[in-house]
């Protein structure tokens, strides 16, 4: 059943949505072109890019889920985190200068003058069917946590939340999207903070003693040398694992898919890029860090008690915060969905316009596009309730990422390549990729190393047949 909600909480919720609606239509005066509503013709700062990247990753799964995961066991998830600074770095120096290079607007452009637009679209595809799963994963967990506060059911949950996001993005566009993030970012990083002003007065001896408890029974262990546990491939925190497959997630995620890449091409220069992306990875990981640490120390409030997966912050929102910071935390709660829903609305509409309508003159039709999109991922969303299984949501919307995110990786870094490859080879390449996904979870093998064995088996199935490939075209002859 869902808390009792106040009038003054429906009323900060209401100006919340409110000023969304109008921020986005009062923003659409400089969408004018789909280069502008795509790209906001490369004028935003860098910081304002930097923040809604963190936005647009971290969603509502950081809100609910990684305080869950600090809840039932420790910090080891964190690891991820130091190792998406590496993979960002390793953007900055491999992948960025080629996309700054060509002046595209869709990374996917890229692939299809290396390779030609077959290539282009399996690539394009593969991208949306990606965001589709992941984001409707993103979007569920957003109705799972507005229902447990307000009188909703699910699929009204997402229509409201889907409605207004709709409206801005439609509207404004990419630079909508960015300005919104920003202010959603800090509304709902500030609503953790909140939170741990909240516990301090629930623990007696305050934040200090509640630390040094967690402290005394493990739950604050970081960093995973455990036996075993290391060398295992079994083992989804280990170090090697956790560190490495955080690395080649965010190279993939923040180098290949375009919801991210998106933003990052909106700066001013490739430096304004760099600092936008690095910058995005110390958020993220100070992020996880302060929900983890709110996670912990409400198994201090509850006194361990067993809540359900995804439900402990919830429960404290719903139970200990008064009238108005209860509707303040649940606008945090849309603004972090709301944040990452708008950003793959643009990116899918501008992949769909740019790699397979190739109609980048059409503002009509960019818009009607995003509003297709919009409504695929509403649907999405309430699918996903039919899902089973125990785990968090936001374990399982980087395991989907992780299938397709390894092809996508490998196919880019090909790119540096001088090699003349075969578009057979290369799709060869990323179905094998996928396969090898399939393969790894049917052996049990954690999800973090996925990316890695996907990309290795990527690269070197494209390399070997393409030499088979190149040599039966000679000895054919002309």
């Amino acid at each position: 059943m869902p808390a009792t909600i106040d009038p003054l909480d429906i009323f900060i919720l209401v100006l919340f949505l409110g000023g969304t609606i109008l921020y986005g239509i009062w923003s659409g005066r400089y969408g004018k072109t789909t280069r502008a509503y795509f790209l906001a013709e490369r004028t935003l700062p860098w910081y304002a890019v930097m923040l809604s990247v963190v936005a647009t990753e971290t969603s509502v799964l950081t809100f609910i889920s990684v305080p869950g995961i600090a809840y039932q066991g420790n910090w080891f998830f964190l690891q991820l985190a130091f190792g998406y600074i590496l993979g960002r770095v390793a953007v900055s120096l491999l992948l960025l200068p080629l996309y700054y290079a060509q002046g595209i607007i869709s990374i996917y452009q890229y692939i299809g003058q290396r390779f030609g637009v077959m290539v282009q679209r399996v690539t394009s595809a593969i991208f949306l069917f990606t965001r589709i799963l992941a984001d409707g994963v993103r979007f569920f967990a957003t109705a799972l946590l507005v229902q447990t506060l307000l009188p909703l059911t699910i699929p009204q949950a997402v229509l409201l939340i889907g409605a207004v996001t709709l409206v801005y993005t439609l509207a404004g566009g990419i630079r909508s999207v960015v300005w919104m993030d920003t202010v959603q970012f800090i509304l709902y990083l500030g609503c953790g903070l909140l939170s741990l002003w909240f516990i301090h007065d629930l623990i007696d001896g305050g934040l200090g003693t509640g630390i040094r408890q967690l402290l005394e029974v493990g739950k604050l262990d970081l960093l995973n040398f455990r036996g075993g546990e290391v060398l295992s491939l079994k083992t989804t925190y280990a170090f090697p694992a956790a560190v490495l497959g955080g690395a080649f997630l965010s190279f993939a995620s923040h180098g290949t898919d375009y919801v991210m890449v998106q933003r990052i091409l909106s700066t001013r220069s490739l430096g304004a890029a760099r600092m936008a992306l690095v910058g995005s990875g110390l958020f993220v990981t100070f992020q996880f860090a302060l929900f983890m640490l709110v996670g912990g120390l409400l198994w201090i409030v509850f006194q361990g008690e067993a809540i359900g997966v995804d439900q402990e912050y919830p429960r404290f929102i719903a139970t200990y915060l008064p009238a108005g910071l209860k509707g303040l935390l649940l606008a945090g709660v849309l603004a972090a969905a709301m944040s990452t829903l708008s950003s793959s609305i643009n990116s899918l509409a501008s992949s769909t316009v740019n790699d397979w309508l190739k109609r980048t003159d059409d503002m009509r039709l960019s818009r009607l596009v995003s509003l297709g999109w919009g409504l695929v991922l509403m649907v999405m969303a309430v699918l996903v309730m039919l899902l089973p299984g125990e785990n968090p949501v936001v374990e399982l919307g980087l395991e989907i990422a992780s299938y397709t995110y390894g092809g996508l990786l490998g196919l880019f870094l090909l790119c540096r390549a001088k090699t003349r490859f075969h578009p057979a080879a290369l799709i060869a390449g990323l179905l094998g990729a996928a396969g090898a996904v399939i393969m790894l979870k049917g052996l049990g093998v954690a999800w973090t190393w996925y990316i890695i064995v996907a990309t290795a088996v990527n690269i070197g199935l494209a390399y070997g047949l393409n030499l088979i490939l190149l040599r039966l075209q000679i000895e054919a002859g002309p």
